[in-house]
């Protein structure tokens, strides 16, 4: 099926087109229901199949014989080490710390916080929760007390899972302070807390309160996975609230198998057994879609990377990842590359490595700039396997996987720089003007999408679902508000442009900050840059400029036209 047809399907008989997408993975009861409605009148996928994520991404690899393949890396030069498992080890691994979980009380149903750096035992953490039919809540290691606290007092976790530290660069960042500070503010501190200590620094443990993660695995038994609805919630993941509030953001057993599992091939046209390596953070929807869920529910190898794109110990860093772990599909920021491009401009240090196993590079979690575009572009061209493409896909938080993408493993389309191609099967993307009507080709208006969702998208948020409807469904009823903002052109491109809150008003006129960054990001000078509003008295804005430089280049001079 070519991606035209397939895409028609998935928006015309999307019942049809996601039941033949649930019968890619096993379940201990196929769903009665392929969509529906609850009480609220929210879409739910799959109602009536049950599941568990942890056994479809560990045990059915082992089952199918595949046990002793590569399931996980950690590579962490910062720590200077590695550790390697395979499906089996960690399968077994995963089993025994949701036991350690199961001997502090957690049950179906119960949340736990996990506050972590990027270790191996973080993923551990997230896969023995979804083992119990535990909602877990990764908070970005390193997040202030106060903005620890209030995801705390959101999720009323039974257990904190911690770190003694992080590390960045060279500097050593000790969690625990930060976690007894956000314990003290906190409403619903968890009854336990459980420290991973590590070499570089000892946390100071609180008698009966604290555990030590090691020895909470020696007094384990491994525990099996838990029968679950397909719309039991997975996890909750917090994103910023325009109240000051974080969102959580809930993502179901279900529909988010299923989607994840599709979109390894069809966004990423990665196969069972292939290395593939999102260059993240487990606290970002990244590293739960795609360095924890998607790459292990379709049989890959994942990655987890502790370090910087530059620094550890240069900017040749991804590069030496690809090499050495024969990579095939990366994915990662254009602000990563970016920093890349800034230390070594020339992409000298490519050349030290053989890259060959790459056969795709993927970028996402901002707009990807035209520049930065043309850059990676030009010195692909000379890597050892000339041509690697380069893709820009665009999702959210709140969608947990690609909204638009070229679609890689269905039908690869020809590429319009500055655009995420097309919507991706499932997603009825639109463009609206201020009241609601469809905006003509090239005609800038609200990026909006049809409901419903497609599965694995956020059902509702957590324990707010008046929330949920403020802020997605009640602008424009029928459609989901992504809050971004641009254009779809006369063949159905999309173009993102940025958050709506990035266009400022200039003399009357909308101008979006994006489009600015773009001019400016195309000067040979500049490896990075911002450009925001300031308040003007005659103007009511005028836009201002932030540059960081390539390295060696100690002036910039920029000669601007006035209008």
């Amino acid at each position: 099926m070519n991606y035209h047809d397939e895409y028609q399907q998935s928006i015309e008989q999307p019942e049809v087109f996601w039941r033949k997408q649930a019968e890619q993975i096993k379940w201990y009861e196929f769903p009665e229901t392929i969509l529906s409605q609850d009480e609220h009148g929210f879409y739910r996928w799959f109602a009536g199949g049950k599941l568990n994520t942890s056994y479809l991404a560990l045990d059915v690899h082992i089952e199918e014989g595949r046990g002793d393949q590569l399931a996980l890396v950690y590579d962490s030069p910062v720590a200077n080490m590695q550790q390697k498992f395979t499906y089996a080890e960690l399968r077994d691994t995963v089993a025994k710390f949701a036991g350690c979980l199961r001997n502090l009380g957690v049950e179906k149903g119960d949340r736990v916080i996990i506050y972590m750096p990027m270790v191996a035992e973080a993923v551990i953490a997230m896969l023995a929760c979804a083992r119990l039919g535990a909602v877990h809540s990764v908070v970005f290691g390193g997040f202030a007390p106060n903005e620890l606290a209030v995801r705390i007092d959101d999720a009323k976790p039974k257990v904190l899972v911690t770190g003694s530290c992080g590390i960045e660069f060279t500097k050593i960042i000790e969690y625990k302070p930060l976690v007894d500070k956000a314990l003290e503010v906190s409403k619903f501190p968890p009854e336990n807390i459980v420290v991973l200590q590590r070499p570089q620094a000892k946390a100071t443990m609180q008698s009966g309160r604290d555990h030590d993660w090691n020895e909470l695995m020696s007094q384990a038994s491994p525990a099996d996975p838990v029968s679950l609805d397909a719309t039991d919630p997975l996890y909750i993941l917090y994103t910023s609230g325009t109240t000051g509030l974080p969102k959580g953001v809930v993502r179901d057993n279900g529909g988010h198998a299923v989607a994840l599992k599709y979109s390894m091939k069809a966004v990423y046209n990665t196969d069972p057994g292939d290395v593939y390596w999102a260059g993240s953070d487990v606290g970002w929807v990244v590293g739960h879609s795609y360095i924890v869920y998607a790459p292990l529910l379709h049989g890959c190898t994942t990655i987890v990377y502790e370090g910087k794109p530059v620094r550890t110990p240069d900017a040749g860093a991804f590069w030496r990842m690809i090499a050495e772990h024969k990579i095939n599909t990366f994915f990662t920021a254009p602000t990563a590359f970016r920093a890349v491009k800034k230390e070594d401009p020339e992409a000298k240090l490519l050349k030290q490595y053989d890259i060959s196993s790459l056969r795709t590079l993927f970028l996402a979690g901002e707009r990807l700039d035209p520049p930065t575009y043309e850059w990676l572009t030009e010195i692909l061209k000379e890597a050892p396997q000339p041509g690697i493409p380069v893709v820009d896909h665009w999702w959210q938080t709140e969608t947990g996987w690609a909204i638009c993408s070229n679609p890689m493993g269905i039908e690869p389309q020809p590429v319009k720089n500055g655009s995420p191609t097309f919507p991706m099967p499932g997603y009825n993307v639109q463009v609206l003007d201020e009241v609601g009507e469809i905006c003509k080709p090239g005609e800038t208006g609200n990026i909006v999408i049809n409901l419903p969702l497609p599965p694995g998208c956020l059902p509702t948020l957590w324990n707010d679902d008046e929330r949920f409807k403020q802020s997605y469904l009640s602008q424009y009823p029928g459609y989901y508000l992504t809050g971004d903002e641009g254009i779809k052109d006369e063949d159905g491109y999309i173009f993102v442009m940025g958050r709506t809150d990035d266009v400022i008003n200039v003399a009357g006129h909308r101008l979006s900050t994006g489009e600015m960054e773009d001019l400016i990001a195309g000067h040979p000078a500049v490896a990075e840059c911002a450009v925001t509003g300031i308040d003007d008295e005659l103007r009511g804005q005028v836009p201002v400029g932030f540059v960081v430089l390539k390295d060696g280049i100690d002036i910039l001079r920029i000669k601007c036209r006035k209008n």
